[in-house]
């Protein structure tokens, strides 16, 4: 067992387990290194200012190994920060089980589609590269996609650039698909991108009242069910893709959406949290409320 104390290890002495790693639970510019992240390097170089034992930093990599340390890449996660977040999760989630059948929902988000492929990893022989040929100039043409939850259909407009005209495209798509003497509300979720509030999408909407667009929490993008319908989307065309035109690039993301669906996601555990389920039961009682009056 490692204890907090030195310890004996080969030719060498190691403290335990509290004074390996407990730096680790802060960046190093906490401690008045002018680093970002930690290496084994300055790490060893810490180890010696603050206990005075000298080591290289190839043995303070074993010792964060035999410790259970490892060495992988940190995780971006989005700030939580808005302060409508519970409000807006319980009002998309709660039109969920009361849409009955003249309504609907959908969420939607728009995607990428870049020329210049982003390199991932694939199994390849050993001890060769596969090599891909990048464009001479990047393209770049945008989707704008609407996912059913129930069925997990997506409905998609591609467009040159990620603009409102964009989003209306994917408007009138909608339109199209649920017609008026069917369907008397559609609910589309979205994010705060700019183009779900711009001028022009109000208009749509003041055009098209049987519309009415939901807002999800800012910098929340784990509450969209769609964004992983849309990172298939990346894995299986735009990631390492050999094609040299963006036609033939946007032709393979089109034929992926209308053959590979439907994306059967579940809403993420956001939507579940004890102050969301509150929230919800409060609009629940509301319109109880109303309708009694």
């Amino acid at each position: 067992l490692l204890h907090n104390h030195v310890l004996s290890r080969g030719s060498h002495a190691y403290p335990g387990a509290y004074g390996l790693l407990a730096p680790l639970k802060k960046v190093p510019s906490a401690y008045g290194w002018c680093r970002t992240r930690w290496r084994c390097a300055t790490l060893a170089a810490h180890l010696t200012l603050q206990r005075g034992i000298a080591v290289s930093s190839s043995t303070r990599r074993r010792w964060r190994h035999a410790l259970g340390g490892v060495w992988k890449r940190a995780q971006l996660v989005a700030r939580a920060d808005d302060p409508e977040r519970v409000e807006k999760l319980a009002r998309s989630r709660h039109v969920l089980p009361t849409l009955g059948k003249r309504a609907v929902v959908r969420f939607a988000d728009e995607l990428d589609i870049p020329l210049l492929p982003k390199v991932g990893s694939q199994g390849m022989p050993q001890g060769e590269t596969v090599k891909i040929v990048t464009p001479g100039q990047n393209h770049k043409h945008s989707l704008a996609g609407a996912r059913e939850p129930k069925t997990g259909r997506l409905v998609h407009g591609v467009g040159l650039r990620k603009t409102n005209a964009l989003f209306r495209v994917l408007l009138d798509r909608l339109e199209g698909l649920y017609p008026k003497a069917q369907f008397a509300t559609v609910y589309v979720v979205v994010d705060n991108y700019g183009i779900h509030k711009a001028k022009a999408v109000e208009r749509w909407l003041a055009a098209h009242p049987r519309f009415e667009l939901l807002f999800l929490p800012t910098y929340c993008p784990k509450a969209n069910p769609i964004e992983r319908a849309l990172g298939d989307v990346h894995d299986q065309c735009t990631r390492t893709h050999p094609r040299n035109r963006i036609e033939d690039l946007v032709w393979d993301v089109e034929q992926h959406v209308a053959t590979n669906g439907p994306w059967h996601y579940k809403l993420s555990q956001l939507y579940y949290t004890p102050e969301v389920t509150a929230a919800v039961e409060h609009i629940t009682t509301e319109q109880q409320l109303q309708q009694a009056a």
